[in-house]
């Protein structure tokens, strides 16, 4: 007989490995499904941290090279070490993936090497990396596999010339020309690290903006930011097909004048995207629903129409976000236990850990509009704060959203230093469904960065 569980999960990424501690910590005897040799999933492995760790290392480097002058700081013969960069990275990687799987089996989940495929509802084959099968069976099972890279089928991967974001975080050297197809947040991202170190970048995107996603006029001041610093950008352009024969990858370019233009570069990231992985867990064989864009579909329980069968995070629609899918997790393990628990997808923040860093939570100023909601907003120059000033750093601005009349805080976009930190405080203000006048009468410490979010507060009682 197959070993039972009260839950498994299949997949120890940032949704998963919480989920599965959260049911160990309910008393739930509990198992957790890892395919590869480290827990942590994409976030932890090829993705958010690794991403960081390269980000923070080329920044201090951009930093020393090109703005310790106006400090009075002279440096000469500055260099850096790709190798030490890299095993810098590794080594935080590494420490990181440890940690999770001392939390995993400090709190009592059973951590399971190997890929599941679904045989039932209730009972999963897992193939472990010697090729032996072992069936272990569950009272509910939780999908939480994440995500994968999509794939152009004229530009197909092959891990050299033409990459994913995985092989983009691991080249043994900057690329000359580094084309980047996408201008979402993953390409820009890594196009700031490759340019920092000496590449000549240039991302295309078929959108007429970058980073579509944010409030346009925090979008539209990343684009000028980073063009000043080096990046270069083909909007409104579109790729039609690719030549990859060996030499440098040739793609053809369409920029709706109906002359297709050709550029070349010695590499080419993929960033148009990544989609839920569902290859191999059995979902077609159980029936699992999915939407027309292969996300499964969940209820409010985060149950799939499969009785015992549950998704969280990048399988289920929503932004692909690994503190979305840690929430998720929680919530939907809480939910199986019958306790009452819930996620407010209105107050999940969004980051681009770019120079500067963009970081909003909430509605954007297009999204209201096309809503109809009645809104007022303010915003606040970095310039305008004695922190900023202080450490040099005063590109950008937070902008607050407030609803007519009540003075409710709708959303809240930040362009600036630190500003993934920032957001937290707007978080909570959403969530508590705060007004303006509220923020505005928080007293903040002086000097600092955050007293640029009650500024722009105030600015909306003044009107």
């Amino acid at each position: 007989m197959p070993e039972k569980f009260d839950l498994i999960v299949i997949g120890a990424g940032p949704g998963g490995y919480v989920a599965a501690i959260r049911a160990a910590e309910l008393g739930m005897k509990t198992a957790c499904v890892e395919r590869d040799a480290r827990p942590g999933g994409v976030c932890l492995n090829v993705g958010c941290i690794p991403s960081k760790a390269l980000l923070e290392s080329t920044e201090h480097y951009s930093i020393v090279k090109n703005r310790l002058g106006q400090h009075g700081i002279r440096v000469e013969g500055v260099s850096i070490e790709l190798t030490r960069l890299m095993e810098r990275k590794e080594k935080i990687v590494s420490g990181l993936t440890e940690n999770v799987r001392k939390l995993m089996e400090g709190s009592g989940v059973r951590l399971i090497r190997g890929s599941a495929h679904m045989k039932s509802a209730g009972e999963i084959e897992v193939l472990d990396p010697d090729r032996t099968s072992t069936r272990y069976s569950a009272g509910a099972l939780m999908l939480a596999t994440g995500s994968e890279p999509v794939q152009l089928p004229f530009l197909p991967f092959d891990g050299e010339r033409v990459v994913s974001s995985t092989e983009a975080l691991k080249f043994e050297s900057a690329p000359k020309r580094l084309g980047i197809v996408g201008g979402g947040y993953i390409g820009l991202e890594l196009g700031s690290v490759w340019a920092r170190l000496g590449s000549d970048v240039t991302v295309i995107e078929v959108l007429p903006r970058i980073a579509f996603t944010l409030d346009g006029q925090a979008g539209r001041r990343l684009e000028r930011l980073l063009r000043r610093d080096g990046l270069n950008f083909r909007l409104k352009t579109k790729v039609t097909r690719a030549e990859n024969a060996g030499g440098p990858v040739k793609l053809f370019l369409d920029s709706g004048d109906g002359k297709e233009q050709e550029a070349q570069f010695d590499r080419v990231l993929v960033a148009v995207g990544r989609k839920p992985l569902v290859r191999g867990l059995g979902v077609d064989e159980l029936g699992i629903r999915l939407d027309p864009s292969g996300f499964i579909i969940v209820d409010e329980n985060y149950r799939t129409n499969v009785s015992g069968v549950y998704a969280i995070g990048d399988l289920i629609p929503g932004p692909m976000l690994a503190h979305k899918a840690s929430a998720e997790g929680i919530a939907a393990v809480e939910r199986i236990y019958g306790l009452a628990s819930e996620v407010d997808y209105d107050s999940i923040a969004a980051v681009v850990y770019t120079s500067p860093e963009v970081a909003s939570v909430g509605k954007t100023e297009e999204e209201l509009k096309t809503l109809g909601v009645g809104y007022r907003p303010a915003v606040y120059p970095f310039s305008g704060t004695a922190r900023a000033q202080c450490l040099g750093e005063t590109d950008g601005f937070v902008k607050i959203l407030a609803r007519s009349g009540s003075g409710r805080i709708l959303g809240v976009h930040i362009i600036g230093p630190r500003a993934s930190e920032l957001i937290a405080e707007c978080v909570i203000a959403i969530q508590s469904h705060m007004s303006a006048e509220e923020l505005s009468r928080t007293v903040h410490a002086h000097p600092t960065l955050c007293e640029a979010i009650r500024e722009s507060a105030s600015m909306l009682l003044r009107r």
